[in-house]
């Protein structure tokens, strides 16, 4: 299932739910560590790999990292980079698959780049749970109708089938036959 919320309170409750005690964890945009702080008492026998490029989330995650117990990897990185991509693809498929992915890249209101991240990401971990905190989204899926109904029930777009990345998407340095 993908949910999308906005309210940094809404968006660490439902990881709360969604998170098991032994699942695989894509966190992008970690920032300081709050949210995987929640994800890591979730997920003690899990592995949680954190991501964000911002210079203050490194120091914030190593003091997180020396706290728990739990295996929780940083990644000093750019999402929308695909060689980030790739590298967490390889981790993430020796552990045997991704069970949520977490997507916070500022919960602001642009959605543009916070949807071609989860469409990328998504798309390649097949995750069975997705959380994205974006405002736009959330408006967007709000005021959006339609009478053609078209449904994923994963943490991914399964109904795109194994179509692949749009080209026009490439623009992100995401794309990757490799993957």
């Amino acid at each position: 299932m993908i949910k999308i919320v906005y309210d940094i309170k809404v968006y660490r409750e439902v990881l709360k739910n969604i998170i098991n005690k032994d699942d695989v964890v894509v966190e992008l945009g970690c920032h300081m560590g709050n949210s995987t702080r929640i994800i890591a008492q979730k997920a003690p026998h899990g592995k949680i790999i954190a991501l964000d490029k911002g210079s203050q989330s490194e120091k914030k995650m190593k003091e997180l990292i020396e706290d728990e117990t739990t295996s929780i990897e940083f990644i000093k990185g750019d999402v929308r980079l695909h060689e980030t991509l790739e590298e967490v693809a390889k981790k993430v498929n020796q552990m045997g698959g991704c069970d949520v992915l977490s997507i916070d890249l500022g919960g602001g209101y642009h959605p543009d780049t916070t949807f071609k991240v989860f469409f990328i990401w998504s798309s390649t971990l097949k995750p069975r749970e997705t959380i994205i905190r974006n405002r736009g989204l959330l408006d967007f899926l709000h005021s959006a109708s339609s009478s053609e109904i078209i449904t994923s029930n994963k943490g991914w777009l399964e109904s795109c089938g194994d179509d692949g990345i749009p080209t026009r998407l490439k623009e992100l340095k995401l794309w990757s036959s490799k993957l």
